[in-house]
């Protein structure tokens, strides 16, 4: 596939009123998000939001923990800082497990 089929993931390139279709909720609720800077859309030059396929994502994420587990928004900026923690560290640990095995390899 393009890029001009896909569009790359933190590409932003939808509207406000497509996420909201897309996600699930209204777009009011999608601008308390930003407001409580849960999700931060890009802005074009003519200051309309646009969110990317990762904030989509985000987005979806959010809806399921406040509407299907019942979380707050407090709880919910928790979660998704740990979150991207953990994917954070797990990164970390597989370059350094490739160090090690590289370095096992060679000694």
């Amino acid at each position: 596939m393009t890029s001009r089929q896909q569009p790359d993931w933190d590409e932003p390139c939808f509207v406000i009123s497509v996420v909201s279709r897309m996600v699930g909720v209204n777009a009011q609720t999608l601008r308390y998000y930003e407001r409580i800077e849960l999700v931060e859309p890009s802005r074009s030059g003519g200051n309309i939001r646009l969110y990317s396929q990762r904030d989509i994502e985000r987005l979806r994420r959010i809806k399921t923990l406040v509407y299907d587990m019942g979380v707050n928004a407090a709880g919910v900026d928790v979660i998704l800082r740990l979150t991207d923690q953990i994917q954070q560290l797990e990164g970390t640990v597989e370059v350094l497990r490739g160090e090690l095995e590289r370095v096992t390899e060679e000694g």
